[in-house]
């Protein structure tokens, strides 16, 4: 019993951390342009544009059984690159970043799939 509450409950953070994960790689991606020049780190709009885009497809791997491990590694890269450049820009507010790489990891060595 208490082995599937514990599956439950990983199988639903996996799927509520991909969805809000994917909802705002998207939104990043739609507007690279406008949170590039907003953040002033002083890189290509591109690179937020790549990052949002990266960010997406392994979010989308995440949810998908097959692919959980896969996608679970890419997110935690992608979120590991994107703290290190909010850091040497001077924004050290990187809380959501250590908490959905923490969630990924928990959902990574907790599923089942």
């Amino acid at each position: 019993m208490a082995r599937d509450k514990r599956e439950l409950a990983i199988c639903v953070l996996r799927y509520i951390l991909g969805v809000v994960v994917l909802i705002e790689s998207v939104l990043t991606a739609i507007h690279y342009q406008a949170i590039a020049a907003a953040s002033h780190i002083g890189l290509p709009s591109e690179f937020v544009l790549v990052l949002a885009l990266a960010e997406t497809i392994a979010a989308l791997l995440l949810l998908i059984p097959r692919t959980l491990k896969i996608g679970a590694v890419a997110l935690i890269v992608v979120f590991a690159l994107a703290a290190v450049v909010h850091i040497l820009h001077g924004q050290y507010d990187i809380g959501n970043l250590i908490i959905y790489t923490a969630a990924t990891w928990a959902v990574m060595t907790n599923s089942a799939s």
